[in-house]
C-alpha cells in the first residue's frame, strides 16, 4: 500500500533561512532519486512555514531516505532552526496525493510534534494556523 509522509516546519528566525534552503535543496535532490519515491510537493506557507508531502511505495523506502544522505545531515539542525515542526504518516490505497487541507487535518488529528529547543505554545498544542491551500511546487522522481 502506498505510504504518505507529511511534514510541517516553521523556521523561527530569518537568519536560519539561507542554511535551511541549502539543506532543503539538497534533500529535494536526494528524494527525487530515492528508491520507492513516487511523487511529492513542497508548499511554502505563511511566516516561514514549509509543508512537504511525499508518496512512497512503502514505509521502508521512506525510512531509508530519511536516515541517509542530505536528509540525515539536515535533521539535527531543525531542532535549532524551528520553533514548530511536526510529522504525520499513513497508508492509503493509491498514489493520489491528499489535498493540503486534508494533510493539515491529519497533522492535527494524528501528527506528532517534533522535539525542539525553542518550541512555541502552538507547537506543543498542535494549534498552528491553518495551511494555505494551494498546489505547492511538485517534487518528481528523477527521470519522470
Amino acid at each position: 500500500m502506498p505510504f504518505v509522509s507529511i511534514t510541517r516546519l516553521r523556521i523561527r528566525s530569518w537568519r536560519f533561512l539561507p542554511a535551511f534552503f541549502l539543506h532543503a535543496s539538497r534533500s529535494n535532490r536526494q528524494v527525487s532519486a530515492a528508491p520507492g519515491f513516487r511523487r511529492g510537493a513542497l508548499l511554502p506557507d505563511r511566516r516561514w512555514t514549509f509543508w512537504t508531502l511525499t508518496l512512497w511505495d512503502n514505509a521502508k523506502d521512506m525510512r531509508a531516505y530519511i536516515t541517509a544522505g542530505a536528509h540525515k545531515k539536515a535533521m539535527p539542525k531543525l531542532i535549532h532552526w524551528c520553533d514548530e515542526a511536526s510529522i504525520v504518516h499513513w497508508e492509503q490505497p493509491d498514489l493520489t496525493p491528499p489535498s493540503w487541507p486534508e494533510a493539515d487535518a491529519r497533522m492535527r488529528r494524528e501528527g506528532r510534534a517534533s522535539k525542539l529547543r525553542n518550541p512555541t505554545a502552538a507547537h506543543l498544542a498542535m494549534a498552528f494556523a491553518p495551511v494555505r491551500d494551494g498546489t505547492g511546487a511538485p517534487i518528481k522522481p528523477r527521470g519522470s
